[in-house]
């Protein structure tokens, strides 16, 4: 809406706002509420302009590690009362962002990436009539407090039971 009352406010030198309005589909009371408006988001913006400068400071002083809710407990043990969101919104805007320690999901081994796909044996189809002609193994790791715990186990696919 707010590219619609920019236009109005930029032609309004040659045509009427009532026309322009007409023409745009759009109540007059909502281009002068706009108007209205502009004074409020230019304090808002220079706010903005402010919050981002803090906002860097902080994250440089953290040697580019704060995230969001870091920075905005430091804003506000400093005595700047701030929303997490606009927070947020302004690095975001800013392109400012925290360092995560975990970046994803890690695996235990690097998968080779020349090695060709292990083949589907059983093609897909996961039933048997009789025990012991399709047997499936799967292995896990599963975090403890000691380190890694490797679990494998076999299936037997007629009876549906861990036979190892």
């Amino acid at each position: 809406m707010s590219e619609i009352c920019r236009f109005i406010h930029a032609e309004k030198a040659n045509y009427t706002v009532v026309l322009l309005c007409k023409v745009m589909k759009t109540a007059r009371s909502t281009y002068y509420a706009w108007v209205a408006g502009a004074e409020a988001r230019e304090a808002r913006r220079g706010a903005d302009e402010a919050l981002a400068h803090a906002i860097t400071v902080i994250h440089i002083a953290s040697r580019r590690n704060y995230g969001v809710p870091r920075v905005t407990a430091e804003l506000r043990r400093r005595g700047r009362p701030v929303n997490r969101k606009r927070v947020a919104r302004v690095m975001r805007e800013h392109g400012i962002a925290g360092n995560s320690r975990r970046t994803g999901r890690r695996s235990l081994t690097k998968a080779d990436t020349k090695a060709a796909p292990s083949p589907d044996l059983i093609g897909r189809d996961f039933t048997a009539t009789r025990p012991g002609t399709k047997i499936v193994g799967h292995i896990t790791y599963i975090p403890t407090a000691e380190g890694w715990l490797y679990l494998a186990s076999w299936l037997d696919l007629a009876t549906r039971e861990v036979i190892g």
